[in-house]
This record gives C-alpha cells, structure tokens and sequence, in this order.
C-alpha cells in the first residue's frame, strides 16, 4: 500500500508514514496521515472548525452546524452504503419463534429512523443499498411487498401485536430483555428509535451500552439477544452484502441465519450473466431474508465527508464514504 503503520494508541490515534517502496512512481504525495480518535461527533466538529482536523465525517443533523462554522469546509454528502440493522439471535428464546420474530419486525416504521436520526436524508431498503443510489436493492414499489415493509405502520403494529398475542404476550404480559449495542452515535442513536418501537408490540427493551473493545468481541460469539449493528458494505453489488453476512458459516453472519436454498439462491445469482436476470434473483433473496425477521434493516442515511480547502485529490464515492481511501493521490495546497 501507499503508506506503511507507525504507531496506534487507543482511543487516541492512529499514524502512517509514506511507503518509499510503494510501486506507483510519485505516490503517494502526503508524507503521511495521522488519524485522530475522536468518540463525540460535537467535539469532531469542533476540532475541525479550529483546523486541528483536515478531514471529518458529519451526520446530516451535523452538517448545518459545520457549515456555519466552518463556511470554508468542501463537503460531499453521499448515501451510505452501510445499513444499520437490528440483530435478533434466533438461537435464543424465545426469539428463536418466528412469528416473535416477524412482530418485532413488523413494529418498525423505518422513515422514522430516517426523520429522526438523518433529517430525512436517507432511503428505506433490505439488504442492498436501494435506488437510486444502489444498483441492486429493490425500488419502493417492489419493496413493500415485501414481509415488514408495507408503508402502513399501524397496520404492520396491528399484525405485530396479534403475532405476539397469539404467543401469549399483551398489555398485561410484556417482554422484557436487554438490547446490546455499542457505545457510539451511530449504534447508540438507532438503538434508542428501536426501543421505542418495539414497545408498540409488547417488547421493553433495556439498552445495554458496551464499549467498542468488547462489542465486537460478543457480537461475533453470538452473546446477546437483541443488537443493534452497522451493517458496513464495501461495495454495491450482490455478492459482497450475501456471502459476507448472510450464508451459512459466514463470519459476520451475526445472527447465525442459515438456510440452504438461499444460499444456493445466492451462488445463482452470483453467477447469472444478465444483469436483469441477476437483479431478479437477488431480490427473492432478499424476500427470504426479510421473512425469517432476523436481521431487519433499519435505515439507509446519508453523510457528509468534509475537508479544509487546502486538502486536494480526495474523491468521495458515490455510494460510500469508506471507499476511496488509499489517500495515494491526495495532497495539501499550502
């Protein structure tokens, strides 16, 4: 790569210097990169505003307060191919019960999330980033046909509750269980909008903060019963989002989802030539995905990816603010 690793310190910062070695004649320009750790989004801000920072992210509701104090900022808002999803350890009951499940599901009302935690900036999608920003995901109209995702909410609520009062649950005998996620904006945000939710279908659920050290750790090992995940996707395409997280064995697969005529659904898709053809398989994928409930998406938002002036040769991709990284042909103007 353009840059070699000089030194992490935890919860502090990350250094790199520039590669003598690296292959491409010229690069990269910058002498190197320090990556400062910064958990409070307010205090990013800040940092940028007093020039101690070249480059940040902002979240939609962020942003205005960035361009008013820093009007200088260059900033590229793009849709984020990184969903946030609610996990449901179907290894556990009693969400090991599908129709439990489905009316967790069915309690969401996805715009919300979108309203509330990115100004109304987002999209409502299944596992591949929608359109017009994705290639794959299905458009709105194909979309609410599907299991949980019909644009009435109080209809969904009301199918929600009768699946958990069929299960024995009520006013008067609720769920109680704790929903884990880890103790950042991002995670920590949508969390908060699905407790609330959910209690419209007899579910209270206890937010559990863990830190990021230990987050993953118990994610990966299946230790929770309700989460909530950023789902991070490199790229747009199929075989990235279904084979990373979704067949049988793999490594994120975080709810440990394992059905074999889906897997072969996704090997079909994976090897269709026609792009039509492709599309079509990949959405009854994520027809079935959507009918087992156990990892629900929640939203699709955008963000905001900004620089100083004087930060040059940065592309910011159309569909995710992770990509285009390699920071080979960046400079500063000064």
């Amino acid at each position: 790569g353009p840059f070699k690793f000089v030194e992490y310190k935890p919860n502090e910062s990350i250094k790199v210097t520039r590669n003598m070695d690296y292959w491409k004649p010229g690069r990269p320009y910058l002498d190197g990169i320090e990556y400062t750790i910064i958990a409070n989004p307010a205090t990013q801000l800040l940092a940028f505003v007093a020039h101690k920072l070249d480059f940040t992210f902002a979240s939609i509701p962020l942003l205005k307060d960035l361009k008013e104090q820093a009007p200088q900022a260059v900033c590229d808002v793009v849709m984020d191919n990184n969903s946030r999803d609610l996990l449901i350890n179907p290894a556990v009951p009693p969400f090991d019960r599908l129709e439990l499940r489905q009316a967790i599901a069915l309690s969401l009302d996805r715009q919300a999330f979108i309203d509330i935690l990115a100004d109304g900036q987002g999209a409502v999608g299944g596992a591949l980033l929608p359109p017009p920003d994705g290639v794959w995901g299905m458009p709105p109209d194909v979309l609410y046909n599907v299991a949980g995702y019909g644009p009435d909410v109080a209809k969904n609520r009301e199918e929600g509750r009768a699946k958990m009062q069929k299960l024995g649950y009520g006013p008067d005998n609720r769920l109680p269980v704790k929903l884990s996620t880890r103790n950042v904006p991002g995670y920590r945000d949508a969390a908060v909008v699905a407790i609330s939710q959910m209690r419209e279908v007899f579910v209270d659920a206890e937010l559990e903060l863990v830190d990021t050290a230990n987050y993953f750790p118990r994610i990966m090992r299946k230790d929770y019963k309700l989460a909530v995940e950023v789902s991070t996707g490199g790229l747009d395409d199929p075989d990235q989002k279904f084979y990373e997280n979704y067949v049988c064995g793999a490594d994120r697969n975080l709810t440990g989802y394992c059905d074999p005529q889906t897997d072969r659904l996704i090997d079909a898709q994976s090897m269709q030539a026609d792009p039509e053809k492709r599309r079509s398989i990949a959405w009854e994928v994520e027809r079935r995905l959507a009918a087992d409930s156990s990892r629900p998406v929640l939203l699709y938002s955008r963000f905001a990816s900004c620089v100083q002036p004087r930060v040059k040769g940065l592309v910011t991709m159309t569909n995710s603010r992770f990509n285009g990284w390699r920071m080979e042909d960046v400079w500063l103007d000064q």
